[in-house]
Formats: structure tokens, sequence, C-alpha cells
């Protein structure tokens, strides 16, 4: 009867072996880089020379235009009185639509900084054990929505259930509770559409500057939509205003990173990269533009998160690709 030898089994280079370490992740996970342009460009400020230099000149073009206008219709006038009467009115009916532009314009500036305001109120009626301040908070908040239709069953509510707070905290907490649910479910919906459609757009168009676009497009639309939900509605102008106040807000608070609620995620987009390039690149960008549209929230919302939990990344992506990606 013959005993077996023991086998040694040399591992190679055990001196670095260290089992608690995680692997590196591979070179080639995708990166979200169209999302990453698209912030990049979203977040660029022109230094304050350059700044009054393209004024000098758009105030330079729009004085000469003006002038050759002015010429060209008393010219049009002495030539032709029928003509010039007629270039008279179009001109006058291009300047009615400048200066509704420019109202609307200040308007939206104007409703973006009542929801600032609103909500800077709120953070001090939070600080203040005075019933008072979160009452004339709760009223500012009634004449904001006043006018809406689908707030009128949550306004009523709130009227009904705020006697029955009698400290500070809980009537911020029933009127963030009332008011702010349904709206926050809207913009949650919002910010779902616009990441599938960059992971869709990312992961079908071959182009790399046109999913820039396209991703700088549909991010700038959805925080255009979170706002107007939350009654902060700005013009085109105030919709990129808006943008860099976004995207500083998601850098200041550090978000733009992999945080804990994008590992997820990110993980996912390396999984379907095993099978598709693009479709990695697409979840990747999705998961950028979610937390881009989570910041979006925060900043138009006209009270900030306590008595409700923040919106995470992973539950809004995940929602928002559910059936995109498919096994087949």
């Amino acid at each position: 009867m013959s005993t077996r030898k023991p086998i040694l089994i040399e591992l190679d280079d055990q001196s670095t072996a260290d089992p608690g370490r995680v692997p590196p992740p591979p070179d080639d996970m995708p990166e979200g880089r169209a999302m990453q342009t698209a912030l990049v460009l979203g977040r660029a400020k022109l230094p304050l020379w350059a700044r009054l230099g393209w004024a000098a000149l758009a105030g330079f073009i729009t004085l000469a235009a003006s002038v050759a206008a002015w010429d060209f219709v008393t010219g049009l006038v002495a030539r032709n009185a029928a003509l010039g009467w007629l270039a008279l009115a179009l001109l006058c009916l291009i300047a009615l639509a400048a200066l509704i532009f420019s109202f609307r314009e200040w308007a939206g500036f104007r409703r973006l900084a009542r929801i600032d305001s609103l909500r800077a109120e709120a953070d001090a009626a939070r600080l203040q054990p005075d019933r008072d301040a979160s009452a004339r908070v709760m009223a500012h908040l009634g004449a904001l929505y006043a006018q809406r239709p689908d707030m009128r069953w949550p306004l009523a509510q709130l009227d009904d259930h705020a006697p029955d707070q009698l400290d500070s905290a809980g009537l911020l907490d029933l009127t963030e509770v009332t008011l702010m649910t349904p709206l926050d479910a809207l913009a949650r919906r919002e910010v779902e559409a616009a990441a599938r459609q960059v992971a869709l757009l990312t992961a079908m168009l071959p182009l790399a500057l046109v999913d820039v676009l396209a991703a700088l497009v549909t991010n700038l639309r959805m925080i255009r939509r979170v706002a107007e939900i939350y009654g902060g509605r700005a013009g085109t102008l105030g919709s990129i205003r808006l943008m860099r106040g976004v995207i500083a807000h998601l850098l200041a608070t550090g978000a733009v990173a992999a945080g804990e609620d994008m590992i997820g995620s990110v993980a996912s987009g390396g999984i379907v990269s095993k099978l598709s390039r693009r479709f990695g690149e697409g979840i990747v960008n999705g998961a950028l533009t979610a937390r881009l549209g989570i910041a979006a929230i925060e900043v138009c919302r006209p009270l900030p998160f306590d008595a409700l939990p923040r919106p995470r990344t992973g539950n809004i992506l995940s929602r928002a690709v559910t059936g995109l990606f498919d096994k087949g």
C-alpha cells in the first residue's frame, strides 16, 4: 500500500497577494464622455474681460443694425411711401417681439429668485422655535401654487391639517410632505425620461460630437422642466443660468464623482460594456444625467429635503433603463 506524497502548489508573486484588496477596474471601463463633456461646457465661465468684450460687441452690432434698419426705412419712405410704411410696421413688430422676449426673460429670473428666497426662508424658519415663521413659509408657498389646478387638493389638505401642528418644525414637515410629494414625483419622472433618452442616444448615435450635443440639449430641457414643476419657470437665458447653477451645486457638493449611489450604476455600465461599448457608455451617461437631475431638483425645490428622503441615482436609473437594454 503506497502513501501519496503531499502536493505543493506555488502561487505566483505571493508577496504581493492581498485577499482583501479589490482589483482595479479594467482600463476599458465606460466613462460617460458625452456627459462629462456636457458638464464641462455647461460650467464654462468666461473671464471678466471676455464677458465685457462680448457684451460690447453685442451692443455695437445691435446699435449698427438698428441705425442701418432706421436709415433703410426712412430712405424707403422717401422713395416709396407704401413700402416704407410696410417696412416700418415690420420693424415695430420686431421691436415688440424683442421687448416681449426681454420681459419674459426678466420674469423668469424673478421666478428663480423667488424660489431661492423661499428656500432660504425655510432654512431660517427651521432654526427658529417661532411657529409664525413656518406659517409665513406655508403662506408664501400657497401663494406660489395658488393658480395651479394640480395643487388645489394638496393646498386644501395643508389648510385642513396645519392647525394641528403646534411647533415650527412640525408645520414645515407637514408643508413639505403635503406640497412637495406630488411635485417630487413629477420631477423624478422628468429626470428618468432624460436619463433614458441620454442612455439611448449614446448607445445609438455613433458620432461623439452628436451625442455630446444631444446630452447637452436633453439636460438643459430637463433642468428647465424641473424648474417649471416647482414653480420657477425660466426663459432661454434663465435656463442657461440655471444649468450653470445646478452644475456649480453638483461640483460644490462633490456629487459629480461616483459616490455610493452611483457605484451600482457604473458597475452595471461595466457589465453591459462587455456586450457593447456604446451600451456601457449609455448606462454611465444616463447615471450622470440622473445625478444632474437630482442636483436640479435640490436647486429648484423651494423647500430643502428634511421630512422626505432625497432621490438616489441608482433608483432613478434603474427605473429609467428598465427594459431598455434587454439581454436579447
